[in-house]
């Protein structure tokens, strides 16, 4: 639904207030590739166990049914998409600890985020909804390895995404179905983890998010 879109944009451009200058962002993403702070914050943190009437709140405020929360995992989506589709060929990274392409592994993870986009908006269309369309981001990377420290940065921020939501899906084949996507998702967060030479497998649990968490990391992100 645009009104859930509308609510997104809206808190991501109290966020953009909040950022000093492009350069603040693009230190910010240096340190993830160093081990820094947005590292710890998306990959490390504990099991957070919310109250069920915190998730009731949640769901109140953001997702008025399942195709809000569908709506929500799409624009998540279309920036990790847009992210690969339109920075991939700018620069060259080698092969990784295995000795495979870097480039050939996020070319594949470029076409994994690419089907989730189409599959997201085919479900949302089938339901009856009105898929949310694709933002203007600034990525603010300027080389190989700030291009990867936000690659991680963004498929971390995806799988807390959708542990957080996942609990506002009331259609348990969606669920399901949700599920499908946010495991390759985490596929990809502890490739990109190995790569920036953070741990694959930071912790026994995964941090789930809340939509406020998720749009403070991702926010700065998006332009209009």
């Amino acid at each position: 639904m645009r009104m859930l879109h509308e609510q997104i944009l809206a808190k991501v451009a109290g966020e953009r207030e909040r950022i000093i200058s492009r350069r603040g962002l693009m230190t910010g993403s240096a340190k993830v590739a160093a081990g820094g702070t947005l590292a710890l914050a998306l990959g490390g943190g504990a099991l957070k166990v919310r109250s069920a009437s915190a998730q009731t709140d949640e769901k109140d405020d953001f997702f008025e049914d399942d195709i809000a929360v569908l709506n929500y995992a799409l624009t998540l989506e279309h920036l990790e998409y847009s992210f690969y589709r339109d920075g991939i060929g700018q620069f060259t990274f080698g092969n990784d600890p295995f000795g495979q392409s870097i480039d050939t592994n996020l070319a594949a993870i470029r076409d994994h985020e690419g089907a989730h986009v189409d599959v997201l908006t085919q479900v949302i269309t089938d339901l009856g909804g009105e898929p949310v369309e694709e933002a203007t981001y600034d990525f603010g990377y300027t080389d190989a390895a700030s291009f990867l420290a936000t690659a991680a940065a963004l498929e971390n921020t995806g799988v807390s995404a959708y542990d957080g939501a996942g609990a506002s899906i009331e259609n348990p084949d969606l669920l399901t179905a949700a599920g499908t996507i946010v495991a390759v998702e985490a596929r990809h967060a502890s490739y990109l983890n190995l790569v920036t030479g953070e741990i694959p497998f930071p912790a026994a649990f995964e941090t789930a998010l809340t939509p406020d968490e998720v749009l403070e990391i991702a926010g700065p992100f998006i332009v209009s």
